[in-house]
């Protein structure tokens, strides 16, 4: 036999069938005999015989492979939503590639440039902290590509979307530290530029008017990691500013947070009561427990991943959906005191 990989042909020759028949015996149609079934898969496993992507992208008109720009992997929701996204994808029959723009917008363009490259079947993104201009985004729908936002979407864009209320969410949040008794609740706050860091900053404020609370913007500060909530902290204490709660945008400024003030003697809960966003690991090993907001990552993944292959299978046009998930709050020791 040639060197090379082996082909259908192949196991004709060998067994001195028609390659039509290896064909269907290796698709189980009921035409074709048991023995010859048998006799077909056991000389295609000793061979490692591997189907034609190519050939079979070519026949069916698609490559059976859907694209992922996701902003960090290292996040614990973002690789939630990635477990979400291959198990349906792979149940269906389709390959998953998994691109990471790293915060930047140079490389989530990269990355929609190599994917539109491999010609998958569709994309799903949840779009880059710096992301401000979305002509690359735009390219996605000119060629045709199906395209998804997940978590972080565009305002305005016609194109399908899973969500969570990040406004509800946000209030609720803010709400449980008001609840707890306290009045002086700072807000550490992601990018504007991103709808999630408008509407989590919305929702605080929201919380705190409906409170007859009224700080506006006096304590809210630009931190959306573990870094930037220590530098916070530090700013906080030094200028003297009063705080007896924080609501952050996500559980790594939470907990950078947390810990800043612990290495200067400040008690969380009891002087300092501390709310995350996401839900991840961490949350349930940090001293004391973080109370968070649970996206529900991986449900998240799953329903995108579904909205997605709808539109790659449907042969009809239909108008764009928006499918807004429920969060909840996990009220642990952050926030409460004992």
């Amino acid at each position: 036999m040639k060197k090379g990989f082996v082909t259908i042909k192949d196991i004709a020759w060998e067994l001195k069938v028609s390659p039509s028949t290896v064909s269907r015996a290796l698709k189980d149609h009921p035409d074709i005999s048991g023995e010859t079934k048998r006799a077909v898969n056991e000389l295609a496993e000793k061979l490692n015989y591997q189907p034609n992507a190519v050939a079979l992208s070519l026949k069916q008109q698609r490559s059976n492979t859907i694209g992922i720009i996701i902003p960090e992997i290292v996040h614990y929701f973002f690789s939630s939503v990635i477990s979400g996204i291959e198990d349906v994808a792979y149940e269906a029959g389709f390959n998953v590639i998994i691109c990471q723009s790293n915060e930047m917008a140079n490389r989530e363009k990269a990355n929609v440039k190599t994917l539109l490259a491999s010609q998958v079947d569709g994309i799903l993104v949840s779009v880059s902290k710096e992301t401000k201009d979305f002509s690359h985004l735009e390219k996605i729908l000119k060629n045709k590509v199906p395209l998804i936002f997940y978590d972080r979407i565009v305002p305005g864009f016609l194109a399908d979307q899973v969500i969570i209320d990040d406004f509800d969410a946000a209030c609720r949040a803010t709400r449980h530290l008001v609840d707890s008794g306290r009045k002086r609740i700072a807000h550490f706050a992601g990018p504007q530029n991103l709808l999630i860091g408008q509407q989590r900053k919305e929702g605080y404020k929201k919380a705190l008017e409906d409170a007859g609370i009224h700080l506006g913007e006096t304590l809210v500060y630009n931190a959306d990691n573990f870094e930037k909530a220590r530098l916070a902290v530090l700013k906080i204490l030094e200028s003297g500013t009063d705080i007896d709660g924080i609501f952050a945008v996500n559980d790594l400024t939470a907990i950078g947070a947390m810990q800043t003030l612990q290495k200067r003697g400040i008690k969380i809960p009891n002087e300092v009561a501390i709310v995350g966003f996401s839900d991840g690991r961490f949350s349930g090993i940090t001293d004391p427990t973080l109370t968070s907001v649970d996206q529900h990552g991986y449900e998240m993944g799953t329903v995108a991943t579904r909205m997605l292959l709808k539109r790659i299978l449907s042969k009809e046009d239909y108008p764009c959906e928006t499918k807004v998930l429920h969060a909840n709050l996990i009220v642990r020791g952050s926030s409460q005191v004992s």
